[in-house]
């Protein structure tokens, strides 16, 4: 009885349908994203974002992509210096390279008018 039991099992997974190449090729390409992603060495990226912290800039996103190796960072500063200030302090910080300023505005309709700033610098790994 357990024999025919084993038996049919075996049988069904036969008659599966067999998952198009393209499907495969899909799920693989997702797999691989998701390692990338987990290798990121993100206590070491982390690490160096706090250390250039300031009271004086706030991180409003942080985009790291693994594939480029890119770290793209929105911010906001209550001034012109604080946010050069925090320019360089990235800049200096340990498995970050590259940084370059993309944009800035000052927020006219904010009354203490910030400057929101965005980032791009390439991560590389800390040693």
């Amino acid at each position: 009885m357990v024999r025919l039991a084993a038996q049919g099992s075996l049988t069904a997974a036969r008659a599966a349908p067999a998952v198009p190449r393209e499907r495969l090729d899909e799920e693989l390409r997702a797999a691989e994203g998701v390692v990338r992603q987990l290798t990121v060495p993100w206590p070491a990226l982390l690490g160096a974002i706090e250390q250039t912290a300031t009271r004086d800039v706030a991180i409003l996103q942080l985009q790291p992509d693994v594939d480029q190796g890119v770290l793209r960072l929105t911010a906001e500063a209550r001034r012109r210096d604080a946010m050069f200030d925090y320019l360089r302090r990235l800049a200096a910080a340990r498995g970050i390279t590259e940084v370059h300023l993309v944009s800035h505005q000052v927020l006219e309709s904010d009354p203490q008018r910030p400057i929101q700033f965005a980032v791009q610098a390439a991560m590389r790994e800390a040693r």
